[in-house]
């Protein structure tokens, strides 16, 4: 899985360079194996936005383009989208990509971080709590969408992230996103075509082995 992410997230023309941040020597060793870059890190840090940030501390690079390691189905156009926004806003410090829930089941699913946002597309929440409630004329009419682990941060911002202090509901959802949302900072929400799929579980696992069958992107790389 993780050899997926890497070919797929090192496609994007957006990149300068991939690298894979773990503390465990057993990744490692994998992804060493199959020629990817590794940035040993601290075992201690509970999220990954921490340990990307130790991860850049001796990289030259103003934006950091975090993928996390359980999305195998990512698209290189997918980091694209995701960085386009801070071309045309300075101030701008972290992007989260979004897509609208399409099945009940992963509205329901723990394992589907949904978001809830303004009318400028700002991340008000997020939750592992189905969010907003339903539509009493059922799911098809409830506006729900998932967060997609493709999150740039601007250098600045990460080592921000850092600095703040765990939040409540950060620690509660286990949602690196909420420690920026509640110390009041913006998350902006940049919506995707590409409906990926996560792996938490074994079903998760089977349900990916079949979309990748017929994923196009597979024969590149």
């Amino acid at each position: 899985m993780i050899e997926h992410i890497y070919k797929r997230v090192a496609m994007s023309k957006s990149l300068d360079a991939t690298y894979i941040a773990t503390c465990d020597e057993e990744i490692r060793q994998v992804a060493e194996g199959f020629g990817a870059q590794v940035i040993m890190t601290s075992d201690i840090h509970e999220r990954a936005s921490d340990r990307v940030a130790e991860a850049v501390v001796y990289l030259d690079a103003d934006l950091i383009v975090m993928v996390q390691g359980d999305e195998p189905m990512t698209h290189p156009d997918m980091i694209d989208t995701a960085v386009a926004p801070f071309k045309d806003d300075p101030k701008l410090g972290c992007v989260n990509l979004v897509r609208k829930i399409d099945h009940e089941a992963d509205y329901l699913d723990a394992n589907t971080i949904k978001v809830v946002m303004n009318r400028h597309n700002d991340a008000l929440y997020m939750s592992r709590r189905p969010i907003p409630a339903m539509a009493k004329t059922g799911f098809a009419n409830t506006a729900a969408y998932k967060q997609v682990c493709i999150i740039p941060f601007r250098r600045s911002t990460l080592y921000q992230y850092t600095q703040l202090t765990p939040t409540p509901l950060e620690q509660l959802e286990s949602i690196d996103m909420l420690r920026l949302l509640e110390h009041g900072m913006q998350v902006k929400m940049v919506p995707t075509e590409f409906n990926t799929q996560a792996v938490d579980t074994p079903e998760d696992l089977a349900r990916v082995e079949k979309l990748m069958a017929a994923d196009p992107l597979l024969s590149q790389y």
